[in-house]
């Protein structure tokens, strides 16, 4: 006897054009820094390097730029922001809270927030530019010229943090791991000196 084909649970696929799927992309950049936006102050705060904090502030100062930017394309589109999250950018921005509630302040931590951020702008350097080729080939020149801003702060920005992790610190990170090794050293001098006073003494 014949049998009916199970018909699929799974949701429809979609094929969205250039223009919905530039909406997409801009809605999920809004959302990524909105979240940095937010949780951007309390790694400021963790962070030890007078320089490091000053880029931290220029950075969340961009990313309210880019929000703003974001909504006016989307009122030329006659869309808005949504409310879906972006799990990508958060997935990235909790990985840095996280090293910031496991390592003490300091050269260390400073090092891993460093690599943080960059993960973090390099995720969004690559948003940037997909919604700059979408906003091209539609046609939308404000979300071209947003991007296209956005991509070129973003990129001196990289490089400013490598140059400061390769100039500053690295080299204050070494230097601790130096003075740390120094000072075990000289604790087990002393456990050793003492446990030979009193072996003298007996």
């Amino acid at each position: 006897m014949a049998t009916k084909a199970k018909q699929s649970k799974r949701p429809r696929k979609e094929s969205p054009d250039a223009t919905e799927l530039l909406v997409l992309e801009l809605q999920e950049i809004h959302n990524a820094e909105s979240q940095l936006t937010r949780v951007g102050p309390r790694l400021s705060k963790a962070i030890e390097s007078d320089k490091l904090i000053k880029m931290m502030d220029e950075r969340l100062e961009e990313g309210e730029r880019i929000i703003k930017e974001i909504e006016v394309v989307f009122e030329e589109m006659e869309e808005s922001p949504g409310r879906k999250k972006n799990v990508a950018a958060e997935g990235l921005i909790n990985d840095a809270r996280e090293h910031v509630q496991e390592i003490e302040s300091g050269p260390s931590l400073d090092a891993v927030l460093i690599g943080a951020i960059q993960k973090t702008e390099h995720y969004c350097i690559a948003a940037w530019g997909t919604a700059k080729a979408l906003g091209a080939a539609v046609g939308q020149k404000t979300a071209v010229r947003a991007m296209d801003r956005a991509l070129k702060v973003g990129g001196e920005f990289d490089k400013r943090l490598t140059a400061l992790a390769e100039n500053e610190i690295t080299p204050a990170l070494l230097t601790q791991g130096s003075q740390t090794e120094g000072e075990e050293g000289a604790g087990r001098q002393q456990r050793g000196s003492g446990g030979g006073e009193r072996r003298a003494s007996t």
